[in-house]
């Protein structure tokens, strides 16, 4: 039994007409019924019955019927399962990180499924959420992990919160345990560039505790933002999985109020995403839920 016989037997069935049969297959209509006498031989049973020009099941037709369909519908699935995997061999995925993850655990999930999928090329943008939304809006990103957006979701995106980071006040000087919110009032800030969701939570923490930060310099990416404050410069508010590691800065969780955000994958909500994209995703979680993740992050908890 072979499963060309078997999809000419389920031409006929559907059709019971071995002319239309053969033309559905595309193949030459003796070829078609020698397959079926010879299924029909290895069978032992006559498979359809030929009377007066009608073509009809016989029991033998009715029983391989369902398993017939079985076998090939499993054997598509396989068919398309291994061509996914194939796929992997080649391909692309376009993902974006916040700074804050690109210098910390992104590194670690990038290796992981590097070592996984070696042929996929990855291509990394470091940026600031809002940069990063407009970039999966605009179709230049597959995947982002961001911040969530505290008043309402972007409607052009599906996000699933993954983690929670903690904002700490980063020092070239320790400042105490925890520092209190008001006590930054008259401090020189080091602030981010516009783009950065940081820059807006900083400030509009600051103005809802009564004040408007002191800025000793602004514009600045992650790293340049780290190395202003290890100089002395100012200090800055920042998620905590950046400072760990660094000597020359000091980390004081804020208080009154604990200040901490929601990070996000994302991708665009009416484009699905490659199957490199879902093996990126995966690689992700996977990670997150394996890994030690730095002081100050936790997996998100619904």
């Amino acid at each position: 039994m072979t499963l060309q016989q078997l999809l000419y037997f389920l031409a006929v069935a559907d059709t019971r007409h071995f002319t239309r049969a053969a033309e559905q297959a595309y193949v030459a209509q003796p070829s078609l019924s020698k397959q079926i006498r010879a299924l029909e031989d290895e069978l032992g049973a006559p498979l359809f019955s030929r009377a007066r020009g009608n073509v009809a099941l016989t029991a033998a037709g009715e029983a391989l019927l369902p398993i017939a369909r079985r076998i090939t519908s499993d054997v598509d699935t396989a068919r398309l399962e291994i061509a996914e995997l194939v796929g992997l061999r080649r391909g692309r995925v376009r993902v974006g990180a916040t700074p804050s993850l690109c210098v910390s655990l992104f590194a670690d999930v990038l290796h992981r499924f590097h070592e996984e999928y070696p042929g996929v090329e990855l291509s990394v943008e470091e940026s600031g959420s809002k940069d990063l939304v407009r970039a999966l809006t605009h179709g230049e990103l597959d995947l982002a992990v961001l911040t969530a957006p505290e008043r309402g979701e972007e409607a052009a995106l599906t996000t699933t919160p993954i983690l929670r980071e903690r904002l700490v006040v980063a020092s070239a000087e320790p400042l105490g345990e925890t520092v209190a919110l008001r006590d930054l009032r008259g401090r020189p800030l080091v602030m981010f560039r516009q783009g950065y969701d940081l820059r807006d939570t900083t400030l509009h923490a600051c103005r809802a505790a009564g004040f408007e930060p002191r800025f000793a310099v602004q514009g600045g990416e992650m790293d340049a933002v780290l190395r202003f404050v290890e100089i002395g410069l100012g200090v800055a508010i920042v998620p905590s999985i950046v400072v760990g590691g660094r000597a020359g800065l000091h980390a004081a969780p804020l208080r009154d109020p604990v200040i901490s955000r929601t990070i996000a994958l994302a991708h665009r909500t009416d484009v699905a995403p490659t199957h490199a994209a879902r093996a990126f995703r995966a690689t992700l979680l996977t990670h997150l839920h394996t890994a030690a993740l730095p002081e100050g992050v936790t997996l998100h908890q619904p």
